[in-house]
Protein backbone atom coordinates (compact mmCIF):
# COMPACT_ATOMS: atom_id res chain seq x y z
CA UNK A 1 0.00 0.00 0.00
CA UNK A 2 2.54 2.24 0.89
CA UNK A 3 4.48 1.87 -2.05
CA UNK A 4 1.71 2.27 -4.46
CA UNK A 5 1.27 5.54 -2.69
CA UNK A 6 4.59 6.63 -2.44
CA UNK A 7 5.12 5.77 -6.78
CA UNK A 8 1.41 7.27 -7.17
CA UNK A 9 1.99 11.43 -6.32
CA UNK A 10 4.84 13.72 -6.61
CA UNK A 11 3.71 16.48 -4.55
CA UNK A 12 0.38 17.70 -5.26
CA UNK A 13 0.54 15.59 -8.68
CA UNK A 14 -1.25 12.56 -9.16
CA UNK A 15 1.16 9.93 -11.31
CA UNK A 16 -1.69 7.09 -10.47
CA UNK A 17 -5.26 7.73 -10.82
CA UNK A 18 -7.88 4.62 -11.74
CA UNK A 19 -10.84 5.57 -9.98
CA UNK A 20 -12.29 2.77 -11.85
CA UNK A 21 -10.64 0.43 -10.17
CA UNK A 22 -12.77 -0.72 -7.02
CA UNK A 23 -10.09 -1.58 -5.17
CA UNK A 24 -7.79 1.94 -5.71
CA UNK A 25 -10.95 3.64 -5.66
CA UNK A 26 -12.02 2.15 -1.54
CA UNK A 27 -8.24 2.72 -0.71
CA UNK A 28 -6.82 5.59 -1.31
CA UNK A 29 -9.06 7.06 -4.25
CA UNK A 30 -12.32 8.30 -2.84
CA UNK A 31 -10.87 10.36 -0.19
CA UNK A 32 -8.64 12.27 -2.69
CA UNK A 33 -11.46 13.20 -4.52
CA UNK A 34 -14.00 14.23 -1.67
CA UNK A 35 -10.97 16.60 -0.89
CA UNK A 36 -11.12 18.15 -3.94
CA UNK A 37 -14.48 18.12 -4.12
CA UNK A 38 -15.12 20.25 -0.80
CA UNK A 39 -12.40 22.73 -2.19
CA UNK A 40 -13.87 22.79 -5.53
CA UNK A 41 -16.94 23.51 -4.05
CA UNK A 42 -16.74 27.20 -2.38
CA UNK A 43 -14.10 28.33 -5.30
CA UNK A 44 -17.23 27.56 -8.05
CA UNK A 45 -19.89 29.04 -5.28
CA UNK A 46 -17.76 32.60 -5.39
CA UNK A 47 -17.24 32.50 -9.07
CA UNK A 48 -21.09 32.37 -9.56
CA UNK A 49 -21.32 35.10 -7.16
CA UNK A 50 -19.00 37.47 -8.72
CA UNK A 51 -20.73 36.32 -12.09
CA UNK A 52 -24.12 37.65 -10.95
CA UNK A 53 -23.33 40.11 -8.60
CA UNK A 54 -24.50 42.68 -11.20
CA UNK A 55 -28.07 41.24 -11.69
CA UNK A 56 -28.16 43.22 -7.41
CA UNK A 57 -26.38 46.21 -7.78
CA UNK A 58 -28.09 47.04 -11.84
CA UNK A 59 -31.44 47.00 -9.62
CA UNK A 60 -29.89 49.83 -7.33
CA UNK A 61 -28.13 52.41 -9.73
CA UNK A 62 -30.85 54.26 -10.17
CA UNK A 63 -31.37 54.80 -6.46
CA UNK A 64 -27.72 55.93 -6.16
CA UNK A 65 -28.14 58.68 -9.08
CA UNK A 66 -26.92 56.56 -11.87
CA UNK A 67 -28.67 57.85 -15.08
CA UNK A 68 -29.00 54.66 -16.55
CA UNK A 69 -31.85 53.44 -18.55
CA UNK A 70 -33.44 50.35 -18.71
CA UNK A 71 -31.88 48.96 -21.73
CA UNK A 72 -28.50 49.73 -20.52
CA UNK A 73 -29.49 48.47 -17.28
CA UNK A 74 -30.66 44.89 -18.89
CA UNK A 75 -27.12 45.36 -20.14
CA UNK A 76 -25.02 45.59 -17.42
CA UNK A 77 -27.22 42.79 -15.96
CA UNK A 78 -26.80 40.57 -19.57
CA UNK A 79 -22.99 41.33 -20.27
CA UNK A 80 -21.02 39.42 -17.57
CA UNK A 81 -22.91 36.08 -19.35
CA UNK A 82 -21.77 37.51 -22.21
CA UNK A 83 -17.84 37.31 -21.80
CA UNK A 84 -18.60 34.51 -19.24
CA UNK A 85 -19.78 32.36 -21.98
CA UNK A 86 -16.60 33.30 -24.04
CA UNK A 87 -14.18 32.83 -21.68
CA UNK A 88 -15.56 29.04 -21.09
CA UNK A 89 -14.76 28.30 -24.66
CA UNK A 90 -11.15 28.67 -23.38
CA UNK A 91 -11.33 27.69 -19.77
CA UNK A 92 -13.24 24.43 -21.29
CA UNK A 93 -9.31 23.35 -22.46
CA UNK A 94 -7.42 25.06 -19.49
CA UNK A 95 -7.42 21.69 -16.72
CA UNK A 96 -5.91 19.32 -18.87
CA UNK A 97 -3.45 22.04 -20.16
CA UNK A 98 -2.18 23.62 -17.19
CA UNK A 99 -3.40 21.09 -14.26
CA UNK A 100 -6.68 21.67 -12.07
CA UNK A 101 -5.14 22.37 -9.01
CA UNK A 102 -3.02 25.61 -10.54
CA UNK A 103 -6.21 26.14 -12.72
CA UNK A 104 -8.52 26.89 -9.94
CA UNK A 105 -6.22 28.50 -7.72
CA UNK A 106 -5.36 31.16 -10.95
CA UNK A 107 -8.70 31.55 -12.16
CA UNK A 108 -10.18 32.09 -8.53
CA UNK A 109 -7.86 34.98 -7.64
CA UNK A 110 -8.54 36.82 -10.71
CA UNK A 111 -12.06 37.16 -9.37
CA UNK A 112 -10.38 39.86 -6.88
CA UNK A 113 -10.12 42.22 -10.28
CA UNK A 114 -13.64 42.87 -10.84
CA UNK A 115 -14.97 42.49 -7.14
CA UNK A 116 -12.59 45.39 -6.22
CA UNK A 117 -13.36 47.47 -8.81
CA UNK A 118 -16.88 47.40 -8.75
CA UNK A 119 -16.36 47.80 -4.70
CA UNK A 120 -15.01 51.05 -6.11
CA UNK A 121 -17.02 52.25 -8.67
CA UNK A 122 -20.00 52.40 -7.31
CA UNK A 123 -18.92 55.18 -4.84
CA UNK A 124 -19.34 57.51 -7.41
CA UNK A 125 -22.64 58.46 -9.66
CA UNK A 126 -20.75 60.40 -12.00
CA UNK A 127 -19.03 57.04 -13.07
CA UNK A 128 -19.26 56.82 -16.81
CA UNK A 129 -21.25 53.71 -18.40
CA UNK A 130 -18.51 52.34 -20.28
CA UNK A 131 -16.56 52.00 -16.71
CA UNK A 132 -20.00 50.09 -15.58
CA UNK A 133 -19.66 48.00 -18.71
CA UNK A 134 -16.04 47.21 -18.62
CA UNK A 135 -16.72 45.83 -15.27
CA UNK A 136 -19.59 44.04 -15.83
CA UNK A 137 -17.77 42.40 -18.61
CA UNK A 138 -14.74 41.50 -15.81
CA UNK A 139 -17.53 39.44 -14.13
CA UNK A 140 -16.99 37.18 -16.79
CA UNK A 141 -14.28 35.70 -15.16
CA UNK A 142 -16.48 34.08 -12.55
CA UNK A 143 -18.63 33.01 -15.30
CA UNK A 144 -15.60 31.04 -16.96
CA UNK A 145 -14.64 29.37 -13.87
CA UNK A 146 -17.64 26.78 -14.12
CA UNK A 147 -16.49 24.91 -17.18
CA UNK A 148 -12.95 24.27 -16.08
CA UNK A 149 -14.15 23.15 -12.59
CA UNK A 150 -16.22 20.64 -14.01
CA UNK A 151 -14.13 19.26 -16.07
CA UNK A 152 -11.52 18.97 -13.19
CA UNK A 153 -13.82 17.25 -10.87
CA UNK A 154 -15.38 15.07 -13.84
CA UNK A 155 -11.42 13.46 -13.81
CA UNK A 156 -11.74 12.68 -10.31
CA UNK A 157 -14.53 10.09 -9.98
CA UNK A 158 -15.52 6.87 -11.62
CA UNK A 159 -18.65 6.95 -14.15
CA UNK A 160 -21.13 5.84 -11.34
CA UNK A 161 -20.63 8.37 -9.17
CA UNK A 162 -20.02 11.25 -11.83
CA UNK A 163 -23.79 12.26 -12.02
CA UNK A 164 -23.49 12.71 -7.99
CA UNK A 165 -20.09 14.95 -7.89
CA UNK A 166 -20.90 16.74 -10.88
CA UNK A 167 -24.33 17.53 -9.20
CA UNK A 168 -22.86 18.56 -6.10
CA UNK A 169 -20.05 20.89 -7.12
CA UNK A 170 -22.31 22.63 -9.58
CA UNK A 171 -25.42 22.75 -7.46
CA UNK A 172 -23.56 24.14 -4.58
CA UNK A 173 -21.53 26.34 -6.34
CA UNK A 174 -24.34 27.38 -8.37
CA UNK A 175 -25.52 28.52 -4.52
CA UNK A 176 -23.80 31.78 -5.07
CA UNK A 177 -26.22 33.00 -7.67
CA UNK A 178 -28.83 32.96 -4.91
CA UNK A 179 -26.44 33.88 -2.32
CA UNK A 180 -25.56 37.20 -3.82
CA UNK A 181 -28.52 38.26 -4.31
CA UNK A 182 -30.02 37.36 -0.70
CA UNK A 183 -26.99 38.60 1.23
CA UNK A 184 -26.50 41.58 -0.75
CA UNK A 185 -29.26 43.85 0.75
CA UNK A 186 -28.42 43.13 3.86
CA UNK A 187 -24.32 44.09 3.78
CA UNK A 188 -25.02 47.12 1.96
CA UNK A 189 -27.29 48.62 5.57
CA UNK A 190 -23.76 48.74 7.92
CA UNK A 191 -20.09 50.13 7.12
CA UNK A 192 -18.79 46.62 8.02
CA UNK A 193 -15.58 47.26 6.63
CA UNK A 194 -14.84 50.91 8.47
CA UNK A 195 -12.94 53.66 6.94
CA UNK A 196 -11.68 50.24 4.75
CA UNK A 197 -14.93 50.31 2.85
CA UNK A 198 -15.56 53.36 1.82
CA UNK A 199 -18.10 56.37 2.85
CA UNK A 200 -21.81 55.55 2.99
CA UNK A 201 -24.33 56.94 0.04
CA UNK A 202 -27.26 58.52 0.42
CA UNK A 203 -30.51 56.93 -1.49
CA UNK A 204 -34.33 58.07 -0.60
CA UNK A 205 -36.91 55.18 -0.29
CA UNK A 206 -40.28 55.44 0.43
CA UNK A 207 -40.04 59.01 1.31
CA UNK A 208 -37.25 58.45 3.78
CA UNK A 209 -33.76 59.10 3.32
CA UNK A 210 -31.32 56.35 4.34
CA UNK A 211 -27.32 55.78 4.33
CA UNK A 212 -26.30 52.40 2.49
CA UNK A 213 -22.39 50.88 1.25
CA UNK A 214 -23.29 49.96 -2.17
CA UNK A 215 -19.79 48.49 -2.25
CA UNK A 216 -20.47 45.97 0.46
CA UNK A 217 -22.00 43.67 -2.26
CA UNK A 218 -18.43 43.36 -4.09
CA UNK A 219 -15.98 43.80 -1.13
CA UNK A 220 -17.69 41.05 1.28
CA UNK A 221 -16.47 38.90 -1.29
CA UNK A 222 -12.82 40.26 -1.35
CA UNK A 223 -11.45 38.58 1.77
CA UNK A 224 -12.78 34.88 0.94
CA UNK A 225 -11.64 34.43 -3.14
CA UNK A 226 -7.99 35.06 -1.72
CA UNK A 227 -8.85 32.60 1.02
CA UNK A 228 -10.39 30.08 -1.37
CA UNK A 229 -7.64 30.37 -3.89
CA UNK A 230 -4.93 30.06 -1.52
CA UNK A 231 -6.33 26.65 -0.23
CA UNK A 232 -6.66 25.41 -3.66
CA UNK A 233 -3.54 25.86 -4.21
CA UNK A 234 -2.05 24.10 -1.25
CA UNK A 235 -5.31 21.66 -0.52
CA UNK A 236 -6.02 20.27 -4.96
CA UNK A 237 -4.18 18.05 -6.72
CA UNK A 238 -3.39 17.69 -10.42
CA UNK A 239 -3.92 14.95 -12.23
CA UNK A 240 -0.93 13.31 -14.67
CA UNK A 241 -3.27 11.45 -16.69
CA UNK A 242 -5.57 14.44 -16.99
CA UNK A 243 -3.32 15.69 -19.05
CA UNK A 244 -4.19 16.00 -22.96
CA UNK A 245 -2.72 18.75 -25.83
CA UNK A 246 -5.36 21.10 -27.20
CA UNK A 247 -5.49 18.70 -30.64
CA UNK A 248 -6.31 15.63 -28.54
CA UNK A 249 -9.25 17.25 -26.80
CA UNK A 250 -10.52 19.24 -30.27
CA UNK A 251 -11.72 15.98 -31.33
CA UNK A 252 -14.91 17.01 -29.58
CA UNK A 253 -15.58 19.53 -32.44
CA UNK A 254 -15.87 16.76 -34.72
CA UNK A 255 -18.39 14.60 -32.44
CA UNK A 256 -22.45 14.65 -33.34
CA UNK A 257 -22.97 14.22 -29.27
CA UNK A 258 -20.92 17.26 -28.37
CA UNK A 259 -23.37 19.64 -30.32
CA UNK A 260 -26.79 17.88 -29.16
CA UNK A 261 -25.36 18.25 -26.04
CA UNK A 262 -24.32 21.65 -26.29
CA UNK A 263 -28.37 22.25 -27.38
CA UNK A 264 -29.42 20.24 -24.25
CA UNK A 265 -27.36 21.99 -22.15
CA UNK A 266 -28.33 25.36 -23.25
CA UNK A 267 -32.36 24.60 -22.54
CA UNK A 268 -31.22 23.71 -18.86
CA UNK A 269 -28.34 26.03 -17.90
CA UNK A 270 -28.90 28.50 -20.08
CA UNK A 271 -31.98 28.71 -18.57
CA UNK A 272 -31.35 28.92 -15.24
CA UNK A 273 -28.49 31.43 -15.39
CA UNK A 274 -30.45 33.56 -17.91
CA UNK A 275 -33.34 33.75 -15.76
CA UNK A 276 -31.10 34.58 -12.40
CA UNK A 277 -29.95 37.36 -14.66
CA UNK A 278 -32.99 38.91 -15.84
CA UNK A 279 -35.41 38.00 -12.81
CA UNK A 280 -35.16 40.69 -10.48
CA UNK A 281 -35.35 43.16 -13.43
CA UNK A 282 -37.98 41.54 -15.15
CA UNK A 283 -40.31 41.98 -11.43
CA UNK A 284 -39.66 45.65 -11.49
CA UNK A 285 -40.59 46.29 -14.66
CA UNK A 286 -43.68 44.00 -14.39
CA UNK A 287 -44.83 44.51 -11.11
CA UNK A 288 -43.25 48.00 -9.97
CA UNK A 289 -45.12 47.82 -6.71
CA UNK A 290 -43.05 44.46 -5.71
CA UNK A 291 -39.54 44.54 -4.01
CA UNK A 292 -37.80 42.47 -6.55
CA UNK A 293 -35.02 41.69 -4.23
CA UNK A 294 -36.91 40.43 -1.51
CA UNK A 295 -38.48 37.63 -3.89
CA UNK A 296 -35.55 37.29 -6.76
CA UNK A 297 -33.12 35.25 -4.83
CA UNK A 298 -35.16 32.68 -4.13
CA UNK A 299 -35.48 31.54 -7.71
CA UNK A 300 -31.75 30.56 -7.94
CA UNK A 301 -32.14 29.10 -4.47
CA UNK A 302 -34.26 26.55 -5.75
CA UNK A 303 -32.51 25.73 -8.92
CA UNK A 304 -29.27 25.15 -7.23
CA UNK A 305 -30.29 23.22 -4.53
CA UNK A 306 -32.65 20.40 -6.77
CA UNK A 307 -28.99 20.29 -9.14
CA UNK A 308 -27.74 17.65 -6.85
CA UNK A 309 -31.12 16.15 -6.82
CA UNK A 310 -30.99 16.12 -10.52
CA UNK A 311 -27.46 14.27 -11.02
CA UNK A 312 -28.53 11.52 -8.10
CA UNK A 313 -31.90 10.55 -10.27
CA UNK A 314 -29.85 10.17 -13.31
CA UNK A 315 -27.50 7.85 -11.90
CA UNK A 316 -30.82 6.09 -11.10
CA UNK A 317 -33.53 6.52 -13.85
CA UNK A 318 -30.87 7.52 -16.76
CA UNK A 319 -30.14 10.73 -17.55
CA UNK A 320 -31.65 10.82 -21.16
CA UNK A 321 -35.34 9.57 -19.51
CA UNK A 322 -34.95 12.61 -16.34
CA UNK A 323 -33.52 15.21 -19.08
CA UNK A 324 -36.87 14.35 -21.78
CA UNK A 325 -39.52 15.10 -18.87
CA UNK A 326 -37.84 17.77 -16.81
CA UNK A 327 -37.85 19.45 -20.67
CA UNK A 328 -41.74 19.10 -21.19
CA UNK A 329 -42.29 20.70 -17.39
CA UNK A 330 -40.31 23.78 -18.59
CA UNK A 331 -42.49 23.71 -21.59
CA UNK A 332 -45.42 23.74 -19.64
CA UNK A 333 -44.12 26.16 -16.87
CA UNK A 334 -42.70 28.98 -19.29
CA UNK A 335 -46.35 29.11 -20.49
CA UNK A 336 -47.74 29.74 -17.25
CA UNK A 337 -45.31 32.52 -16.98
CA UNK A 338 -47.13 34.15 -19.82
CA UNK A 339 -50.82 33.78 -18.57
CA UNK A 340 -50.00 35.53 -15.13
CA UNK A 341 -48.30 38.80 -16.75
CA UNK A 342 -49.63 41.93 -17.14
CA UNK A 343 -50.94 42.17 -20.37
CA UNK A 344 -53.13 44.71 -21.79
CA UNK A 345 -55.85 46.27 -19.35
CA UNK A 346 -54.62 43.18 -17.20
CA UNK A 347 -52.54 44.54 -14.54
CA UNK A 348 -51.35 40.54 -14.13
CA UNK A 349 -50.83 37.88 -10.74
CA UNK A 350 -47.40 38.09 -9.21
CA UNK A 351 -48.62 35.33 -7.30
CA UNK A 352 -48.98 32.62 -10.16
CA UNK A 353 -45.72 34.61 -12.74
CA UNK A 354 -44.16 33.77 -8.97
CA UNK A 355 -45.10 29.99 -8.37
CA UNK A 356 -44.29 29.69 -12.25
CA UNK A 357 -40.82 30.90 -12.35
CA UNK A 358 -39.97 28.97 -9.12
CA UNK A 359 -41.21 25.85 -11.04
CA UNK A 360 -38.82 26.81 -14.01
CA UNK A 361 -36.00 27.49 -11.65
CA UNK A 362 -36.71 23.98 -10.06
CA UNK A 363 -36.63 22.35 -13.45
CA UNK A 364 -33.42 24.03 -14.95
CA UNK A 365 -31.88 22.62 -11.31
CA UNK A 366 -32.54 19.02 -12.16
CA UNK A 367 -32.09 19.59 -16.08
CA UNK A 368 -28.82 20.71 -14.92
CA UNK A 369 -27.72 17.59 -13.18
CA UNK A 370 -29.10 15.06 -15.68
CA UNK A 371 -27.71 15.97 -18.83
CA UNK A 372 -24.63 16.91 -17.46
CA UNK A 373 -24.70 13.53 -16.21
CA UNK A 374 -25.29 12.43 -19.72
CA UNK A 375 -22.03 13.92 -21.11
CA UNK A 376 -19.58 11.81 -19.35
CA UNK A 377 -21.55 8.66 -20.03
CA UNK A 378 -21.86 9.35 -23.84
CA UNK A 379 -18.21 9.41 -24.13
CA UNK A 380 -16.72 6.69 -22.18
CA UNK A 381 -19.45 4.52 -24.04
CA UNK A 382 -18.63 5.60 -27.47
CA UNK A 383 -14.97 5.35 -26.21
CA UNK A 384 -15.49 1.45 -25.14
CA UNK A 385 -17.45 0.50 -28.05
CA UNK A 386 -15.57 -2.18 -29.90
CA UNK A 387 -12.71 -2.48 -27.55
CA UNK A 388 -11.84 -6.10 -25.78
CA UNK A 389 -12.51 -5.91 -22.38
CA UNK A 390 -9.95 -8.63 -21.86
CA UNK A 391 -7.30 -6.38 -23.36
CA UNK A 392 -6.62 -4.23 -20.56
CA UNK A 393 -4.29 -2.02 -22.24
CA UNK A 394 -6.84 -1.27 -25.04
CA UNK A 395 -9.11 -0.43 -22.02
CA UNK A 396 -7.10 1.80 -20.32
CA UNK A 397 -6.40 3.78 -23.50
CA UNK A 398 -10.37 4.18 -24.47
CA UNK A 399 -11.16 4.91 -20.73
CA UNK A 400 -8.35 7.86 -21.05
CA UNK A 401 -10.19 8.76 -24.05
CA UNK A 402 -13.65 8.62 -23.04
CA UNK A 403 -12.83 10.93 -20.31
CA UNK A 404 -10.73 13.33 -21.78
CA UNK A 405 -13.31 13.92 -24.21
CA UNK A 406 -16.47 13.92 -21.92
CA UNK A 407 -14.14 16.77 -19.40
CA UNK A 408 -13.52 18.54 -22.94
CA UNK A 409 -17.39 18.22 -23.90
CA UNK A 410 -19.11 19.00 -20.07
CA UNK A 411 -16.73 22.50 -20.49
CA UNK A 412 -17.57 23.47 -23.86
CA UNK A 413 -21.30 22.76 -23.55
CA UNK A 414 -20.67 24.82 -20.29
CA UNK A 415 -19.54 27.56 -22.32
CA UNK A 416 -22.61 27.62 -25.11
CA UNK A 417 -24.91 27.08 -22.30
CA UNK A 418 -23.63 30.22 -20.51
CA UNK A 419 -24.56 32.69 -23.32
CA UNK A 420 -28.07 31.61 -22.08
CA UNK A 421 -27.45 34.41 -19.66
CA UNK A 422 -26.87 36.57 -21.96
CA UNK A 423 -29.63 36.54 -24.55
CA UNK A 424 -32.47 35.81 -21.56
CA UNK A 425 -32.18 39.32 -20.00
CA UNK A 426 -31.54 41.15 -23.11
CA UNK A 427 -34.61 39.03 -25.11
CA UNK A 428 -36.26 40.26 -21.95
CA UNK A 429 -35.32 44.08 -22.89
CA UNK A 430 -35.92 43.73 -26.78
CA UNK A 431 -39.35 42.60 -26.26
CA UNK A 432 -39.81 44.80 -23.90
CA UNK A 433 -38.79 48.09 -26.10
CA UNK A 434 -40.28 46.89 -29.37
CA UNK A 435 -43.92 45.44 -28.14
CA UNK A 436 -44.04 46.82 -24.55
CA UNK A 437 -44.16 43.26 -23.14
CA UNK A 438 -41.97 40.18 -22.11
CA UNK A 439 -44.20 37.74 -23.87
CA UNK A 440 -42.65 37.49 -27.58
CA UNK A 441 -39.39 36.34 -25.56
CA UNK A 442 -41.26 33.68 -23.22
CA UNK A 443 -42.74 32.26 -26.15
CA UNK A 444 -39.23 31.92 -28.08
CA UNK A 445 -38.00 30.19 -24.96
CA UNK A 446 -40.97 27.74 -25.40
CA UNK A 447 -40.59 26.89 -29.13
CA UNK A 448 -36.57 26.06 -27.88
CA UNK A 449 -38.08 23.83 -25.13
CA UNK A 450 -39.91 21.79 -27.90
CA UNK A 451 -36.86 21.62 -30.03
CA UNK A 452 -34.84 19.98 -26.88
CA UNK A 453 -37.81 17.57 -25.92
CA UNK A 454 -37.58 16.21 -29.87
CA UNK A 455 -33.47 16.18 -29.62
CA UNK A 456 -33.39 14.14 -26.51
CA UNK A 457 -36.26 11.46 -27.59
CA UNK A 458 -35.10 10.83 -30.38
CA UNK A 459 -31.15 10.95 -30.21
CA UNK A 460 -30.85 9.52 -26.26
CA UNK A 461 -34.49 8.46 -25.02
CA UNK A 462 -36.86 6.10 -27.08
CA UNK A 463 -36.18 2.78 -27.24
CA UNK A 464 -34.01 2.65 -30.57
CA UNK A 465 -31.97 5.74 -29.91
CA UNK A 466 -28.73 5.28 -31.24
CA UNK A 467 -26.52 6.33 -27.48
CA UNK A 468 -29.34 5.27 -24.85
CA UNK A 469 -27.73 7.10 -21.56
Amino acid sequence: MSATTTSGRQGRLLTLWTPEDKTFWEREGEAVAKLNLWISVPALFLAFAIWQVWSVVAVSLPGLGFKYSTNQLFWLAAAPALSGATLRIFYSFMVPLVGGRRWTAISTASLLIPAIGIGFAVQDNTTAYPTMLILALLCGLGGGNFSSSMANISFFFPKERKGSALGVNAGLGNLGVSVVQFLSPLVVTAGIFGVFGGDAQTIVKNGQTAQVWTQNAAFIWVPWIAITALAAWFGMNDIADAKASFAAQAAIFRRKHNWLMCVLYLGTFGSFIGYAAGFPLLIKSQFPGINPLAYAWLGPLVGAVIRPFGGWLADKLGGARVTLWNFIVMAVAVMGVTVFLPSGGNEGQFAGFFVCFLVLFMTTGIGNGSTFRMIPVIFLTEAMRGVDPRNTAAVAQANKEGNTLGAATLGFTAAMAAYGGFFIPKSYGSSIALTGSPHAALWTFFAFYLVCIVVTWWHYARKSAAMPC
